[in-house]
């Protein structure tokens, strides 16, 4: 695991004040486990400028280095920075900057994930982000659709004691990764069974995460819907027939689309598939 922020003083602030985040002392009688997170050999921190890794290491810039500079692409990105609502010239560029998002999508292997937090989650009688203090998060989506990712879905979660429901976006660069995601509670289960260090007293290292925990991420919210279906250029799938019974299915040419995974999911779209 590779973890990278430019802020040490940041690091060393969440060591002394928040040290419940980094203790691993639970798993700390595996091989290669420490009982301070970071002291794991398994982790890579490095205190240095995220974006600038990226564009440097995977943006256009990368193709004048020797194959011996390259860096190897990662399975899974996840970015946790500024919200895309705050005011300040920086979180635009985080969630809007060409480079930026091409670097992301170039650091990922050709079945790697995205993962974004991107702000507090849409309430049913939001406008649509495009139109307001979220156009940031609105225009991220965009843009990783039309770089090339197949499938990008968005989840709630309310355990971050936030104050409110908080957003992640998971973006697929292959369509066939994204079966993963609708796995059965079951099936994560065994998934977790099989590949989370067993602690010492027994207990999961899991707080809150669990397969019926992932049965709930699997449906985007209304409000997501609402969102979609709210924007200026209205999707041939939000008309009032199809998506409120009675009409034909139609195919959908984005790959985010929440209308059609809380729809339809049974349908095959024709260009661009999301189950």
């Amino acid at each position: 695991v590779v973890m990278i922020e430019i802020d040490g003083g940041v690091v060393n602030l969440s060591t002394k004040y928040l040290p419940e985040w980094q203790d691993c002392s639970s798993i700390a009688h595996h091989d290669g486990c420490a009982e301070w997170c970071f002291d794991d050999e398994r982790a890579d921190l490095r205190i240095e400028d995220a974006l600038a890794y990226f564009n440097d290491n995977f943006g256009l810039s990368s193709r004048f280095k020797s194959s011996a500079e390259h860096e190897a692409q990662f399975d899974v990105v996840i970015m946790d920075c500024l919200d895309p609502n705050d005011d300040h010239p920086f979180a635009k560029v985080l969630y809007t900057d060409d480079g930026y998002i091409s670097s992301l999508y170039g650091a990922l292997t050709d079945d790697g994930i995205l993962v974004v937090q991107v702000g507090e989650a849409a309430e049913i009688d939001d406008a649509a982000d495009e139109n307001g203090s979220f156009e940031n998060r609105s225009t991220m989506i965009k843009m990783l659709d039309a770089i090339g990712f197949k499938s990008i879905h968005i989840y709630e979660e309310s355990h971050c004691e936030f104050h409110a429901p908080w957003t992640t976006l998971i973006a697929f660069k292959d369509v066939e990764t994204r079966k993963r995601w609708y796995r059965s509670p079951a099936a994560v289960e065994l998934d977790l069974s099989r590949r989370i260090l067993p602690t010492k007293d027994g207990k999961t290292s899991l707080r809150y995460f669990d397969g019926a925990t992932m049965k709930s991420y699997q449906m985007p919210a209304r409000a997501f819907e609402d969102q979609y279906c709210h924007q200026q250029d209205k999707p041939e799938e939000c008309a009032d027939k199809v998506r409120f019974g009675g009409g034909d299915k139609v195919s959908v040419s984005s790959a985010y689309n929440p209308l059609f995974e809380r729809r339809f999911a049974d349908a095959k779209p024709k260009q661009v598939p999301v189950l």
